[in-house]
């Protein structure tokens, strides 16, 4: 493994070292694997630039005829190809000692199991990864499948060098309104079809899905800030001369892409295109199976029309080599590989993490005339997952080679937990006996709780599983008898997930309502404005930027994250407990007003929301009578009883004990789902309140309909 800092000539090390290897080893075949038709390009200009001959495999079988020809080869290939290559050697390995393979950021998923196929077709091959950035967590087994660490050329190196330009700074923040009542009340209208149970599985989708980000105003907003940042900096000046920089605008997904590009054009200060994957593939989109958005696709066509089928290439090469346009607005593609040294600015608009966000910034490092530094624009709060990316990287540059490697996870400590993991998922389903029939096991999993289980089980089982068959040990080491039994299970297994997911609505398919809720949002938020939350300050300079970050995460923001943190959890568990979460959201809002308006000190409300946070998870408060607390699952019922009027009031202990008796008394398997069920025990529930408090009929009626939707909410 060769750790190569993005945009210091990771490239170009790769064709001295095929140069080396060309003309030192007798006969032999070198290949360059990379995951992308532009980055297969791109090396392949490298290496002719740098003198040595390539051939392009742009077929599996050109691939498998030049490795097995007896002249030498340098060449280049995508993974497709290559993997092509591979099936069609199938049991029929190239034993030669002279292959090289070098692999362009190994670390990627695409190299997981084929790794091991690689190894098994040219056993006696040398395989050499090269990556851009530090090895984060996911990936930390990529050295022992490459045989450990060669050389690290860090970003600190490389800056000193002169090989990058440093990277500035700047956090950004759009502040936005939200009508609460307006936006509760468009929820419960377009959920009305739903049970009680799939609208709080929706509901927690809606809260994690971020819709907020994506509205029009704030999208128009950051249009305007960006327009002018860029106009003013790097636009053309008072003499028409233009800088000849350009920049990137990073989206959360196609279509809000195309909402960029849609406002930059209505602004009409910069100029911009959309570049992005075909409406067929799935960039920027969490669900493999959904199908791309109307817009994509009209705008997709629209793009083909006007320019032809490669109009995104058209567009990167005039993006290169001409003025137009400043700006590119992109969601995965272009985030890696992507060199040009005229990009001096990216705005970045959506969630980064590790590996991911350091390739990406790199986009603005690299070397031109007039560039001193690289600029990085946040306006989604990346600050803490930099921060965290960088400390990584600083921490692991610092190490030699041989420690560095006691710093990653052993791939072979986790893959021993295996059969561990494939005993216990086994277990949960010992009772069943007919080990073909998939209906017993959804039955037996008709219990919530071991429902959950078995999805943290599965998960644990199928990771492992993944990260065995990616290693060339575990291929060669275990018994084939062993190795189609867990692939047998984890197909079964994948079914009965499947299956139970369904059957019992553990998944709402979010995308039915997303454009609506989204519509919601577009409605009932505002943004006001957009402020500027750090100064400018270079990513090396480690307590500069350290003390910025302080400014995002000290007192006052620690407690404005609590109280956004808390709320989003009362909010997907309000239906548990309405009464106390009504009560606890109340709490949190008017100690945020009281912060803002500094009535409170920052350490006051800090500790406040803390407790307002324990008691959200907890659910516990001190109002809560002792006799109840073996009963936990009746202390809402409790809580609505005493916010009620009297004598449910006076009674209200009584009443939650009288309820959880009759809930206890007939609930059923799928009890919350059949409507007789639910109606003999709203009758009972009424019939209490009327017999023993006597409540008139409506009234009993009415409260008894809002118990067993709290109790929906915590009996199962």
């Amino acid at each position: 493994m060769v750790w190569h800092t993005q945009g210091s000539g990771k490239s170009l090390t790769m064709a001295m070292l095929a140069k080396k290897i060309y003309s030192t080893v007798r006969n032999p075949k070198i290949v360059l694997v990379t995951d992308r038709i532009d980055l297969d390009t791109q090396i392949t200009e490298t290496f002719k630039n740098a003198e040595v001959p390539v051939h392009n495999a742009k077929t599996g079988q050109q691939l498998v005829d030049l490795l097995a020809s007896n002249g030498d080869a340098v060449i280049t290939t995508i993974i497709n190809k290559f993997e092509a290559a591979v099936k069609k050697l199938g049991t029929t390995p190239l034993e030669s000692p002279n292959i090289f393979v070098l692999i362009d950021e190994g670390h990627r998923t695409q190299y997981g199991t084929f790794n091991v196929k690689m190894q098994k077709v040219l056993p006696n091959a040398c395989f050499l990864a090269f990556t851009g950035t530090p090895l984060m967590k996911k990936e930390k087994s990529t050295s022992q499948k490459f045989g450990g660490i060669i050389d690290a050329y860090t970003i600190l190196q490389a800056v000193e060098d002169g090989a990058i330009v440093p990277i500035l700074y700047e956090g950004r923040h759009a502040i936005q309104n939200v009508n609460q009542k307006a936006l509760d009340r468009g929820f419960d209208s377009v959920s009305e079809p739903l049970s009680d149970y799939e609208k709080a599985d929706l509901k927690k989708k809606f809260s994690r899905a971020n819709l907020i980000s994506k509205t029009e105003q704030r999208i128009d907003e950051i249009a305007r800030d960006i327009s002018d940042h860029f106009s003013q900096n790097w636009g053309e000046d008072r003499t028409g001369q233009r800088s000849g920089f350009k920049g990137m605008v990073v989206t959360p997904d196609k279509v809000t892409a195309i909402k960029y590009k849609k406002a930059f054009e209505l602004i009409r200060k910069v100029t911009s295109e959309v570049i992005i994957s075909a409406p067929d593939t799935r960039e920027g989109n969490d669900d493999p199976h959904g199908e791309p958005a109307n817009e994509v696709v009209l705008y997709w066509k629209q793009m083909e029309a006007k320019y032809g089928k490669d109009f995104d290439k058209n567009i990167i090469n005039q993006f290169k080599k001409t003025n137009y346009p400043e700006l590119l607005i992109v969601v995965d593609k272009l985030l890696t590989g992507f060199d040009v040294p005229q990009v001096i600015v990216m705005y970045v608009c959506r969630k980064l993490r590790e590996h991911t966000l350091l390739q990406a910034i790199a986009r603005v490092n690299r070397v031109a005339p007039g560039k001193d530094y690289g600029f990085i624009i946040d306006y989604e709060g990346i600050i803490g997952e930099l921060d965290e990316a960088m400390n990584a990287y600083s921490n692991l540059s610092e190490f030699e080679g041989e420690d560095l490697e006691g710093t990653f996870t052993n791939i072979k400590t986790e893959i021993d937990k295996l059969p561990q993991y494939h005993s216990e998922l086994n277990s949960l389903f010992k009772e069943v006996k007919n080990k073909l029939d998939i209906v017993s096991y959804c039955n037996l999993l008709a219990d919530e709780y071991k429902r959950a289980e078995f999805y943290v089980k599965f998960s644990q089982f199928a990771k492992t599983l993944k990260m065995a068959f990616s290693s060339i040990d575990f291929e060669n080491q275990t018994p084939d008898a062993a190795k189609d039994l867990y692939r047998q299970h984890l197909q079964f297994y994948t079914a009965l997930r499947n299956s139970i997911v369904n059957t019992y609505s553990d998944a709402i398919d979010f995308k039915k309502f997303e454009k609506q809720l989204q519509k919601l949002l577009d409605q009932h938020v505002t943004t006001e404005e957009i402020i500027r939350l750090t100064e400018q300050v270079s990513i090396m300079d480690t307590e500069a930027f350290e003390k910025e970050l302080e400014k995002i995460v000290g007192t006052r923001a620690r407690a404005e994250t609590i109280a956004s943190r808390t709320s989003k959890h009362i909010t997907e568990r309000m239906d548990e407990d309405p009464v106390f979460y009504k009560k606890l959201s109340e709490l949190i809002q008017q100690t945020i007003s009281d912060l803002r308006a500094n009535r409170i000190s920052e350490a006051e409300a800090f500790k406040k929301l803390n407790l307002y946070r324990n008691q959200a998870i907890s659910k516990k408060t001190d109002d809560v009578p002792a006799v109840l607390e073996s009963s936990s699952r009746a202390i809402p019922i409790y809580r609505l009883a005493l916010s009620s009027e009297e004598p449910l009031k006076t009674h209200a202990v009584n009443f939650a004990q009288a309820v959880d008796r009759i809930i206890n008394q007939y609930k059923i398997v799928d009890w919350h789902t059949k409507p007789d069920i639910l109606r003999r025990m709203t009758f009972f529930i009424g019939e209490y309140l009327i017999d023993e408090l006597n409540m008139d009929i409506d009234k009993a009626e009415e409260v008894a309909e809002e118990s067993l939707k709290i109790a929906i909410a915590n009996y199962r």
